[in-house]
This record gives C-alpha cells, structure tokens and sequence, in this order.
C-alpha cells in the first residue's frame, strides 16, 4: 500500500445480484478492490444476499476483507444500507430480507418504516435490526426530519452516505450532504454507489438500465448515470474528490464489521429422533432393521462390513440426521404408494439400500462408499431421490407442512443470459427492429459459438462492421453469463432446525405454495451446507402406471428375462428408460447386452467421459474378441483385475479410476476422491502436478514398469469427472430393465402409462404410437362415448384419453366422462345438454374427431357442435327447428392434418402412406429398405425430422432422426455439409438426404452428402423436432 495514498474502504456497492443494475459479476470487484489496495468491500446488493458467497469466496482468495451488507429502499422513497457486524446482525439483516420478500411477488419486495419501528421488533429482538449499522443515502427532496428519525433508531451507528462523481456541481453537492449530515446528528462518510468494477463497463450498465425500464437506451435519457464514474475508482482518485475525514470514517465503519460467512453454522432438524433416542442409536437400529428386510436369508458378511464400516463415518461426521431426513421423506412416498429411488453416489451407500432410499444391492455391487462421503472430501453428502414427476408435489407439501415454511426452502436456480436471449434483449435496447431481432436470432443454431455471430449478421443483411451492429456483439458478448433472475431448483431442499431465514433470505417462487433461498446449489456447496434433492422422474410414474393396470410390483418382475434381453439387443427400445436414445440404440447392437451388469455398462457408455477417454472402442473390441473365443482377458497384475476385469480392462466407471489409485499407488479412498475431483477441475484449474507425482511415486513403490504407470495415470487422467458413478448407472440401468421388460411383455399397458405421463422420455406420443402400432398394439381413437380422461386399456386395446386434445380444458373432458348416460350420449346436443360444456369444448372435440361417433366425421360434428352449445337465455327451453344440412366428409389427408393439430398424432395411415408413390417416384427409400442395404451403398432416403443432436463431443457432426411409415432412419451430416446447408438441415420438416450407407452389423446410417427440403410436400402438417446437444 502506498503510504501518500489514503486507506479506504468501498461500503455501497452493487453487483450483477441486483439485477438489472450492477453490471459486474462479485468476483471482479473482489478482484478490482483488491487490486486497488482497498482495505476492505462491502457488496450491498439490493434486497439481496444472492451475491455473497461467490464474492466471499473471492474474498478469501485474494485476502481481503468482505462485509456483507444490502441496500432498500422503503416504499416512502427512504434509502438506507444495512452493513452486518456479527453473527446475529447477519441473521438480521437476513431475517429483514425475507420479510420484506415474502409480502411481495416473484422479483420484488415492500419495506416500510414500520418495518424498521415497532413491527420489526415483534419478529426481532431490540431496535431497529440489531448488530447492524445502516448509512442513510438521502436524495435531494430529503430533509433533517429523515436523519433524525434513523438517528433515533439506529442510535450511534448510523451514518449519512456522501457520493461525488465527479459531476459539474459536486461542490455544492458535497456542501449540501455536510449541512444535512450536521442538522440531522449523522457523521458522513464517503459511499461511492458502485455498479461496476471499471468504467469500461458502462455501456453495459446503460443497457442494463434501458432493459430494466423497459425502453432503449437512447430513450432512457436522465435515467442513465451522466458518466462512468460509478465504479471502484482509484484511491489517488479518491482523495481528489473527497474530504479525509469522510474517507477515514470508511475505516471506522469497516472495524465495527467482523462477520464472516465462514461463521454460518447449518443444524440439521431433530424431530426426526423418537423422544428419548440418540440421532446415532435410531439410524443404527432402522439400518438393521432393513438389512433384515432385504436379506431374510441371513446378511453377508461383506454387506455386514460395510454397513459397519459406514455407520461410523457417518457417527464420525455427524451426518446421522440428514439420512434419516431423507429416510423420513422416502417413508412419507412409500406410505402414499409413491415410486420413488435414490440414485448418484448414494447408490455406493449400504446404509442408503438398507433404510430403502436406494436399490443397488451391496452384495451384487462393487460399492465404493468414499465416492460418496469421505473425511477427506469435507463437504456433506448429495442424496438424490427421484418421484413420480406428477406425485413430486405431494413430497414437496409434506416437507413444508413437516418443517413449517420457516424452516424449509427450496434452493434456488440461478438463471443467466445466453446467446440468443442476450442477442434479443440487446438489441431491443439499441434500438434495432423487431424483424430484425427475429431474424438474427432465428438465424442460430444451438451449436453456434459467439464468434460466428457477424457471419450470422451478414446472412441476415446486417452488416458486422457497421457501429451499430458493433456495439450490439459486443453489448451480447458482455450479457452473456450474467444473472436475469432466481428461479427454483429442480428439487434441492434446505432444511434447518431453527429459522431459516436467520441462514439466508428466502423469497417467494413465481410457482404457488413454493419459496426458495437466495442461494444456488454452487452457493450451498462453497459453504457446507447440507441440503435434500427431491428430483421428478417421468418413468417412475410410467412405470407405477404400468404395475398398476397389471396388479402388479415392481419385485414381482423377473430379474435377467431373456426375451427382454433379445429386444434391447436389437435396438428395440422406443420408450425405454435411457436407452432410448439415437446414440443408445446405435450402441445396443454392438454391446449386446445380455444380463443386467451388461446395461449398467451401456447406460455409462454413451457418455462424455468414456468417449473423450477413447474407451469406448477398446471396450467393444474386447468385449467382442471374449465372446468370440472364449478366452478371458490377462492382466500383469491381479489387483487390476480385481478392479478392470468386470468391464474388459478398460476404466468406465468413476469408481474404477478411484479403485485404481488405491490398489495402484497406494491411495486411501478418500485422497481417491480428491484425485477424482481434481481430474475433473485440472483443465480449468490446474493443480494435478502433486496428484501425478504421488501416483507414479506409488506404483514404482509397488513395482509397477514406468510404463504402465504412464498409461494408468493418461487413462485417469483422460477419464477426469466426466465419467458416470457405475452406482448412478446400476440405479438408472434397474429402471431401464424394468421399463423394457414392461415394454416386451405388456406393450399396450406400457403404451397406455406413457401417453397418461407425458410429457416425458425421448420421443413424441406420436412417434410412441407408431412404434406400439408396428409391434401390434390396437390403438383405439378419442370417443366422447368410450374414452376416459386418460387413456385406458379396452379389451386389450390402448384407447387415446380426452386429456390429449389441443386445448380441451380438464374440467370439460372431466364432465364428458363423469356426466355420461350408461346409454351413452344420444346426439352432440344431448352431449351439450347433459355437461353444459363450453363452445370453445365442444369445438375442440369436433376437431379432435371426438364426436364422430355422434354425427359421422369431423366436418358434420363440427357444423353441429357450432349449435349446440347450451343457452342460458329466456328461450333455452324452446327447441330449436332445424334441418341438417349433409356435409361432404373430409378427405384422408384433411383428416390426418386435423389428427395432428388436435391430438398431435393420427390412427390413419401414416403421412408418408399419402407421400410414398411420389416419393418413391423420385427413388426415395423408405428407412426399412435403407436398413436392408449393404456397407457403402448409395441412396436417398426422406423423413420427418424428429430429432437433430450436435453432440459436444463429436466434432463438429449433426445427427439427425428421421421418421417414415416403417419406422426411423439416423443420418450422419459431417460439419462442412451441416455448414455449407444450414438452412435446409435447420428450416425443413421433411427432409430429403442424398449419401452412403454406412454399416456396421445391424447399426445403420446414411451419411449425407446432399439435404433437401421437401416441406411443402408436407402441406399444412405440423411437425415438432427436438434439438439439443
């Protein structure tokens, strides 16, 4: 620190957390201040702690000292900062935030002066906010009246905010804020209204100000600062502009401030211990009970073992409370018949499968506890539990009822801009028209990297070196990554013994019934803090669907059934859990899973790290060469066989790299994990050298050749974290087995239970019931006289529910089915009169073909229903004298366009059976005669685009589904073509592919060479594709 340079320290500042205003992330301004030679920072984001961790944690890199703080403003107009000097002050500063949040909706918040006064102290202890100090930041209509009331209520610990920046008046300015600070009894003290770590940001904040007002930026006029001057400005700055007094009072202030968030101390709730037990003695008990349920036939002793071995880790840890929460929860589910398992690194846990939260069997699995938990790791343990997506709710509810909503929230989802909404919202702000907009931004691919965005701009008749255009890449690449908003994440819950909201502020959630942290799950995680993840899975509630229509238990389905085995091996699997996948299926025929471990390789396989790795090949030629000859695979040492021999040799699991390290190099299983963790960071963050020296030093130790060494540590190395938890395979891959044996064995049960869950899965109702139809299932149509409100199984038929018409509200389908006669509905009228349904109702029906059964066809149902309606009027009772006109009936292709915009599928022919004879004209293959041909043939093939993947580790290909009459066809498009044609592989429903067989066994693709879009042909059929990464 220079000693002509005051000491100071920046007590009002914004960051990105106050959204829409702070236009720098916490950690820059950390940084910034630091780099200033500040003596400490306060981040006041407003209404906020959503900011303050990442900014603690930068903090406590860079050594300077952080004081967490916020500013509001009242609804009178009155703005103050609140600054935190202890513990108790932060839980209440925090506890203010809450109130003040939770009166208000989603985003905003209401604080009074009642707030600060006598209402306050009913919910906190003393006068206004305790152990906080508070600087009054007064505007220019403000008087003494102000100062004296806070004076009163903050007596010896409030201060009057001073900010000059650098405007043509700050002399007055600064006289004015004197003699108000004198008048009033408050000391000054410098306040600089940070909102930005450095003045290059302020086009950023200008635009961030124009977004916020909802105007441009040329419109927004005084609304924006006069300059750049709202930043962490240098301390030579500094001291030109202000008064020494008022910069040293920053110092005073900033001593008085000693919490830090590494004081927050989490206690996990205790009413889940029966009265008069120990945490400990209760787990221990309940363990042995499940172990006696799941082994009636005795325990093994390895199973024992572990069980043992994890009870004191966990008695060590003091984690006792958080699984019985989570052994609570899933009690709760199972007593309200809800499927639910536990899945991730909880599937390594004995303990876990013995209360019942996970299903992977110790005794049949190669479990490695310390993936989960370990001393050395420090952090609490992740239990992730799926439900029932639909049922979920009911968890949740319970949770909040169980705790109260002061004690129980949900964590919250940080939502950041990406490219295209950046680009949106930028160019709003600047100006640029609406057509515009929608043309660059519809010009993106999901794939695209922000450096092709003037390439982008020049296809749109934009021109890329134009200011204008300029200063719009540059404004979205500088939006890019910054918060929008808090949303709710998808199932983590905070649970505390005492009030929450003295931890972290919480706030109400856009969804009813529902209120989240200010905190994500990086935030929760940086800071130990433990938290419950109660996760929504679509396929437990297909699957639950499925058992009940059968009467049946998911233990009642048989373990390692051939025939199901035959099917996945074929690549049979629309709708099955996981293997579902284009990528999947393409794998099913070369692995040829054929018992259960097989499916918990293939469910990891298909992943980031095994193919990053280069493991995938050399697992499928093992593989391969063992079952052609028979002979198993040698290994140089037994202990890596022991650990690689389940899966060929070749590391899949993140477990086995861990396993490695412990059998190689000597390795606990704890610094195991830290090794795996830090594979996963080296990348990004360095600090590998010290892992790579101890696991060379290890294997010499134990007499491993240098060069195997080598290749264990560049297999390691190149498996990182992007390899699958072999025990969140074995959860996921015992849900896949299920579903698929449902699927061989009951297929229009299974149909039935996925159309009644969706949305879901991979692929479209439509595309669910073609595939069920071309395995043999009868599916009838919607039928105002049969159908209920989901589907049903008829006969042995899978009958469509009216749930799945467009735009049919619940209520009018509700009374369809519970208003109608045993004798069914005589006419559309009598339909009318028995539910007194909308019109809109009943035109929906119409058009779905719901009433053909009552007038014919959709075109008479349709001219019926348009006066049928009920009228509540004086001449409802007279009947109405009308004769029927007969109308023509539509034509099969009308009829099929209608199917898919009321239903979204057709039980006519498929749109290909109208297509074919021109299609086949023009020498377009039907994807089962492109399946029939040999390696390297040409030919042509078209579809309907179902599905476009640009996978990040596939350089640069496009995949693409397709889907005709007989079934579905995957195309290969290699990055030039996919660049040279980018409008045809984006813009077209149907298209058409030029290319080569390229065939491998009974894994077939066309590689393209050519795309057209056929589209029109398509007329007005709508289409939907999924596209992702």
């Amino acid at each position: 620190m220079l000693p002509d340079l005051p000491a100071f320290a920046e007590l009002h500042c914004l960051s990105c957390f106050s959204f829409l205003r702070g236009a720098s992330h916490p950690d820059e301004l950390v940084a910034r201040a630091q780099a200033q030679g500040y003596a400490a920072l306060a981040i006041t984001d407003e209404c906020s702690l959503a900011g303050s961790v990442r900014a603690h944690v930068a903090a406590k890199e860079a050594g300077l000292k952080l004081i967490v703080g916020a500013e509001f403003r009242l609804v009178d107009g009155l703005r103050i900062i609140l600054l935190a000097q202890n513990r108790a002050g932060y839980g209440n500063l925090s506890a203010l935030i809450t109130l003040a949040r939770r009166r208000a909706e989603k985003g905003a918040y209401r604080l009074t002066r009642s707030d600060l006064d006598s209402a306050l102290a009913s919910m906190l202890p003393g006068n206004a906010v305790p152990d906080c100090l508070a600087i009054w930041l007064p505007q220019e209509e403000d008087d003494p009246a102000t100062g004296h009331w806070l004076s009163a209520r903050f007596s010896g610990r409030c201060w009057l905010g001073v900010g000059l920046f650098n405007g043509p008046n700050d002399a007055q300015r600064l006289a004015r804020l004197l003699a108000l600070a004198e008048a009033s009894g408050l000391p000054p003290v410098a306040a600089g209204d940070v909102h930005m770590h450095a003045r290059s940001r302020r086009p950023l904040q200008d635009l961030l100000t124009a977004l916020r007002l909802r105007t441009t930026v040329f419109a927004a006029g005084h609304a924006l600062f006069p300059n750049g001057e709202r930043h962490l400005r240098t301390r030579l700055r500094l001291a030109r502009l202000y008064p020494g007094v008022l910069l040293d009072e920053t110092l005073n202030i900033a001593a008085r401030c000693n919490f830090s968030l590494d004081e927050l101390r989490y206690e996990y709730p205790d009413e889940i211990v029966p009265h008069g037990e120990t945490a400990s003695g209760y787990l221990a008990r309940e363990v042995e009970a499940g172990l006696m349920r799941r082994y009636p036939q005795g325990v093994p002793l390895s199973v024992r073992g572990q069980v043992e071995r994890e009870l004191s880790l966990i008695s060590a840890l003091q984690y006792e409370a958080y699984f019985l929460t989570v052994y609570d929860i899933v009690n709760f589910a199972r007593g309200q018949k809800i499927l639910c398992q536990g899945r991730g690194s909880a599937a390594n846990s004995a303990v876990c499968y013995a209360l019942g939260i996970t299903e992977v069997d110790p005794a049949r699995s190669n479990l490695l506890f310390e993936r989960f938990i370990s001393k050395e790791r420090g952090e609490p343990p992740d239990i992730d539990v799926d439900f029932e997506h639909e049922r979920r709710e009911e968890v949740v509810q319970y949770i909040y009822a169980k705790y109260g909503r002061d004690r129980a929230a949900l964590a919250a989802a940080l939502i950041t801009y990406r490219t295209r909404g950046a680009l949106r919202d930028v160019g709003r702000a600047l100006g640029f028209s609406t057509a515009q907009i929608d043309a660059l931004s519809a010009s993106l691919a999901w794939w695209d990297k922000r450096d092709q965005l003037p390439v982008r701009c020049a296809g749109v008749g934009l021109d890329p070196a134009s200011p204008r255009v300029e200063k719009w890449l540059a404004l979205t690449e500088m939006l890019v990554g910054f918060p929008r908003h808090l949303s709710q994440h998808v199932g983590g819950f905070i649970i505390s013994r005492g009030p929450l909201a003295r931890l972290v502020p919480i706030e109400n959630a856009a969804m009813e019934n529902r209120t989240v942290i200010q905190w994500d799950k990086n935030d929760i995680e940086a800071l130990g803090l433990l938290k419950v993840d109660v996760l929504a899975l679509g396929m437990l509630s297909a699957i639950r669907r499925t058992l009940d229509l059968l009467c049946m238990q998911m233990q009642d389905i048989p373990a390692e059934d051939a025939a199901t085995y035959e099917m996945i091996c074929r690549a049979d699997t629309v709708g099955v859990f996981q293997i579902e996948s284009r990528a999947q299926m393409s794998m099913l025929p070369r692995l040829q899973p054929r018992e259960f471990y097989d499916l918990v390789v293939q469910v990891a396989i298909v992943r980031p790290g095994p193919i990053q790795g280069g493991m995938v090949h050399p697992y499928l030629q093992r593989r391969e060469r063992i079952r052609a000859t028979g002979v198993p695979l040698r290994f140089s040492r037994p202990e890596l066989e022991d650990v690689l021999a389940r899966t060929c040799g070749v590391p899949i699991f993140q477990e086995q790299a861990m396993q490695l390290a412990v059998v190689a190099a000597g390795f606990t299983p704890g610094e195991a994990d830290q090794l795996r963790r830090a594979m996963g960071a080296w990348q990004r963050k360095g600090g590998l050298s010290h892992f790579r020296e101890k696991l060379l030093t290890g294997m010499a130790e134990r007499g491993y050749p240098a060069e195997l060494a080598e290749r264990l540590y560049r297999q390691i190395e190149g498996f990182g974290d992007y390899g699958f938890p072999e025990s969140h395979a074995a959860s996921f891959a015992l849900l896949a087995y299920v579903s698929a044996w449902l699927k061989r064995h009951h297929p229009a049960e299974f149909l039935c239970a996925l159309l009644n869950s969706q949305p879901m899965g991979f692929y479209s109702p439509s595309q669910l019931v073609q595939d069920a139809r071309r395995h043999g299932v009868k599916v009838l149509s919607v039928d105002v006289l049969a159908s209920d409100v989901a589907a049903t199984i008829e006969s042995g038929a899978v009958r469509l529910g009216l749930q799945g018409i467009a735009g049919l509200s619940l209520g009018g389908a509700t009374a369809v089915v519970a208003k109608r006669p045993a004798c069914g509905y005589a006419s559309i009228t009598d339909l009318a009169a028995h539910t007194g349904l909308a019109q809109r109702d009943l035109d929906r029906l119409a058009q779905a073909g719901a009433l053909k059964c009552l007038a014919g066809h959709r075109r008479q149902a349709a001219w019926e229903a348009a006066g049928a309606a009920v009228q509540l009027d004086l001449l409802a009772a007279a009947a109405a004298q009308e004769v029927l006109p007969e109308l023509a009936a539509p034509s099969e292709a009308e009829d099929l366009v209608a199917d898919y915009a009321s239903i979204g599928l057709t039980l006519g022919r498929h749109p290909f059976g109208l297509l074919r004879e021109r299609l086949t004209t023009r020498k377009f293959l039907s994807a089962g005669q492109l399946a029939e041909l040999p390696n390297r043939a040409l030919a042509r093939m078209a579809g309907i685009v179902t599905c476009r993947q640009r996978p990040g580790t596939a350089s640069g290909v496009v995949f693409v589904t397709l889907e005709d009459e007989t079934g579905l066809a995957n195309i290969v498009i290699y990055g030039r073509l996919a660049d040279r044609q980018r409008k045809e592989l984006l813009g077209s429903s149907l298209l058409g592919v030029l290319g080569q067989v390229q065939r491998e066994g009974e894994v077939v693709h066309l590689v393209a060479g050519r795309l057209l879009n056929l589209s029109p042909w398509l007329g007005q059929l709508e289409t939907v594709s999924r596209d992702f990464h």
